[in-house]
């Protein structure tokens, strides 16, 4: 498997388990996570500059919210609104039921301004440590904007991967450890989905972890464990396979100017010199710009 030559190290932050990427275009800047080490990094691609936050408790997921400056932030147990600009942290009303023996994961807003998040088994202790994961205890949410959540999915091992077509006709989820990424019928007009199918399953370098969608409609998705990066055509086929140099790829979103940059988020491993940096792919069809949380 030769790695792929296009993939840049941007950034060898050490992350224990990178996550939670996000392009804001208002910035020009690149957000994303370190679950383990509870971290909000941010790059600015102009100067390479990278300024960092720390938190409480891990922060699993990060959203652009129709508030400029004010970022929706999941953590384990909880969702906040952030400024960066100060670092304002306000409550915004949910709250995992079940935490801290769950916790939260992969979360995104849809078309509509909702925000669509999952749980799982909790594998993070109080100081970052591994737990073991596994079961069925996880759940997918759709969180109003009062707070209040429903559930559209239970009894899933880990939420993962949550994108919409570009045409906001179809939503596509994943459950790692099931290995697969499952496709729904999505109403923009209700933010309410049916029809689960089978969309991309078996495949056997590693797990689906978290995904991006280009404006083909094609999906890229992460595999954790497998080394590579999956661009699925809508219609679930393999177009392309991109080698990695590191073995825990986590997440993916398009940022640059003209949305043709892949950021990709990844997990530290034994003897992976660079696992746990950021890396960039330059690709010739461009991403979709990030859904808003709507507030107010």
């Amino acid at each position: 498997m030769a790695i792929d030559k296009s993939v840049v190290c941007v950034v060898p932050t050490g992350d224990r388990c990178g996550e939670g990427a996000v392009w804001s275009a208002d910035e020009r800047a690149l957000y994303w996570t370190d679950i383990n080490r509870f971290l909000i990094h941010r790059l600015r691609p102009a100067d390479n500059s990278v300024h960092t936050w720390m938190f409480d408790e891990p922060v699993v997921a990060l959203a652009l919210t129709s508030q400029p400056g004010t970022m929706l932030v999941a953590l384990g147990s909880r969702i906040i609104l952030w400024r960066p600009a100060g670092d304002e942290r306000r409550d915004h009303g949910f709250t995992l039921p079940g935490s801290p023996a769950v916790r939260l994961n992969d979360g995104r807003p849809d078309p509509a301004g909702l925000f669509w998040v999952g749980s799982m088994r909790n594998n993070v202790g109080p100081n970052g440590e591994d737990l073991p994961a596994g079961g069925t205890d996880g759940v997918l949410y759709r969180i109003a904007r009062n707070g209040e959540a429903t559930v559209w999915r239970r009894d899933l091992g880990i939420a993962n991967t949550l994108c919409w077509s570009p045409d906001r006709r179809t939503f596509y989820f994943a459950d790692t450890l099931a290995n697969e990424i499952r496709a729904y019928d999505y109403d923009p007009d209700s933010s309410e989905i049916a029809n689960e199918r089978p969309f991309f399953s078996g495949f056997e370098r590693g797990s689906p972890d978290g995904s991006a969608i280009d404006s083909r409609g094609y999906v890229w998705n992460c595999r954790y464990g497998g080394q590579c990066i999956v661009r699925i055509a809508p219609d679930g086929q393999i177009d392309r396979i991109i080698e990695m140099p590191v073995r825990n790829i986590t997440t993916c979103t398009f940022g640059g100017p003209d949305l043709k940059t892949l950021y990709i988020t990844t997990a530290s491993d034994p003897g992976d010199r660079l696992g746990g940096s950021l890396f960039s792919l330059a690709v010739d069809v461009p991403g979709l710009p990030e859904h808003r949380v709507l507030l107010g």
